[in-house]
């Protein structure tokens, strides 16, 4: 077994894999951005090092400041968990060609399966059903009419190198197919760096089932069972549950054999998921992915079986020491996933600082988090925060003891889906096992959503509907000579001038945007009393649809903003003239952040 294990993520799951390095006498190093610099997951290691400015999860994905970190704490592994580099076959490779040990799949089959099209045709020679559609990129958008004629619409454009929604598109007829099409590229480049796409028939109302699969380096492939992940709002998942209620036993153990026989075909090692669609009692192909899963948890929750831990035996060598038949699934879990977000809008993200936090406990409820009591949650990362699994002997028991668990959490000083979560519970689809992946989307009333706000979070509702005058004041303070800018808000104040303010009050600098320009805490002063168009919402610029001296009308796309997993437009309230562009394809951008100026 390793000795020093680096943990090349953040949060919850850079804790969860430390906690089980933890168990197998393995010390842990952490690595962190300026952001994380108090995190939880710097908290719980043996050692840590920073990797990168305070902005962004750009710090997570530097292939060399990673490394380098490990030599530093002469490491002799590497953990991705999920995300960020988890799935990077090439950060993969630099890692197996270097002193260090990769903790998953080898990168060769990381690639075969990464690029969807490549992997469902791997997946169909070792006789695993796939979603009609194409085994090849499609060129054009004529690829995706022939896809269409062939077997009808809807039909779903599709990111090679995609995941969770990102670069997924749904054509419902002809006329939408070229923006789509040009829509699904962008957004492949934009988040995989592959523009490429293919094409699929889009079910109309099927189950999100997963097999996770154990594999080692001698040969052994075991599937440890299935999860129905169908709960979902823009192809995220909300709440996980193993195992699923929707399937036979003969179409579970179909599902797991097939699980079992692609990632053989793949010549694949150490842990990973299968995902499938499952409708009308047929099962389907979606992707392979190579990591480890936010909601693996439910798994080791039914088969007693420590999923992290193998991970690092099978990276160290070990074999697998149980049989196909010795995986015994007992009981059924669910997890909750504890976002920081506003459901009744639209989950929105949230932010805030964790004025309480005080999660349940008692028998059957675990807890994976990486937070405190007085942690300030940002918008530079994931809104996960924490994750609640509950267990007990079968699902009715799960809602019973899910429900008491979800009353004892408090949490105070931001929004959180805990009242959609509850809402849930009493939801008589859900609590049936009834839903499919489009019920939060297309058939749940939001009505009931900001209900359940309403009944289980008024001080969120009490707080938007506080309409006094906010103002805002603006102080230059220095902490050991580093500067800082400090923004206050005051209800019911006046407002007062700053700065070379004229009679009527208006900032003579006009509109200031905070922006990360490679240094710390600088700032962009922009000139002229125009109006600025700002961000709704923390995000990336996918699009800049104007330039400098464009005119334009009120209600016109000046860009495209992506956050939560899709794109936003961000039009102009009223016509003018771009006299300032100050964002570029690929920024990100806060809250509040000023996009362009009109005059």
């Amino acid at each position: 077994m390793f000795s020093k294990v680096l943990v090349a993520n953040r949060g919850e799951i850079a804790v969860r894999v430390m906690r089980a390095c933890e168990e197998l006498g393995v010390r842990t190093v952490a690595v962190y951005s300026e952001a994380d610099k108090h995190g939880g997951h710097v908290r719980y290691a043996d050692e840590a090092y920073n990797i990168g400015p305070a902005r962004a999860a750009d710090s997570y994905l530097d292939h060399e400041s990673v490394i380098e970190a490990a030599r530093k704490a002469d490491a002799d592994a590497i953990h991705p968990g999920y995300g960020f580099l988890a799935e990077n076959a090439a950060f993969a490779r630099k890692v197996e060609e270097s002193e260090f040990k990769w903790v998953g799949p080898s990168a060769d089959a990381m690639e075969r399966l990464g690029e969807k099209t490549k992997a469902r045709a791997l997946m169909q020679d070792a006789d695993v059903p796939v979603v009609p559609g194409t085994t090849e990129p499609a060129d054009s958008a004529e690829d995706v009419k022939a896809v269409a004629d062939e077997f009808g619409y809807p039909v779903a454009i599709k990111a090679e190198g995609g995941g969770g929604g990102r670069g997924l598109k749904v054509v419902h007829s002809e006329d939408e197919v070229d923006e789509q099409f040009e829509t699904a590229k962008r957004e492949g480049e934009a988040y995989f760096d592959n523009a490429s796409v293919y094409v699929e028939k889009y079910l109309e109302a099927p189950r999100h089932i997963e097999v996770q699969i154990l594999a080692d380096e001698h040969g052994n492939v075991r599937h440890l069972g299935e999860r129905d992940c169908s709960l979902q709002r823009r192809h995220q998942k909300v709440i996980e549950e193993a195992p699923s209620p929707a399937l036979s036993d003969d179409l579970r153990e179909r599902i797991g054999e097939a699980a079992r026989r692609g990632v053989r075909a793949a010549d694949y090692t150490n842990a990973g998921t299968v995902e499938f669609l499952v409708e009308d009692g047929e099962f389907y192909f979606m992707e392979v992915n190579t990591r480890i899963q936010v909601e693996h948890t439910v798994t080791e929750e039914v088969t007693g079986l420590d999923v992290v831990k193998w991970q690092l035996r099978v990276a160290a060598g070990e074999e697998l020491d149980f049989s196909q038949d010795d995986v015994d699934i007992e009981g059924h879990s669910m997890e909750f996933r504890i976002n920081a977000e506003a459901p009744e809008k639209e989950f929105a993200p949230a932010t805030g600082t964790l004025a309480t936090y005080d999660p349940p406990g008692g028998i059957g409820v675990r807890m994976d988090d990486a937070v405190r009591q007085g942690d300030e949650i940002g918008g530079d990362y994931d809104s996960m925060i924490a994750k609640l699994i509950v267990t007990a002997s079968d699902r009715e028991e799960v809602l019973a003891r899910a429900e008491r668990a979800l009353a004892e959490f408090d949490i105070e000083g931001l929004r959180t889906v805990i009242p959609f979560h509850r809402l849930m519970l009493t939801d008589e689809a859900f609590h049936e096992g009834s839903h499919t992946t489009k019920y939060l989307d297309e058939v749940l009333d939001p009505d009931r959503i900001q209900a359940a706000v309403e009944r289980w979070s008024p001080e969120a509702v009490a707080d938007d509907d506080d309409d006094d005058e906010v103002t805002e004041r603006t102080f230059t303070v220095e902490v050991n000579g580093k500067r800082f800018e400090v923004s206050l808000e005051e209800r019911g104040a006046p407002a007062i001038p700053v700065g070379n303010a004229s009679a009527g009050g208006s900032n003579s600098a006009g509109p200031r945007k905070r922006r990360d320009d490679g240094d710390d805490d600088s700032q962009q002063i922009i000139e002229g009393d125009g109006e600025s168009v700002t961000a709704e919402m923390q995000g990336t610029i996918l699009s800049v649809e104007v330039e400098e001296g464009d005119e334009v009308e009120p209600g016109d796309t000046v860009c495209i903003l992506e956050a939560m997993k899709m794109e936003n437009d961000v039009v102009a309230e009223r016509g003018g003239t771009v006299s300032q562009v100050l964002v570029s394809e690929g920024d990100s951008v806060d809250m509040g952040d000023v996009l362009l100026v009109l005059e």
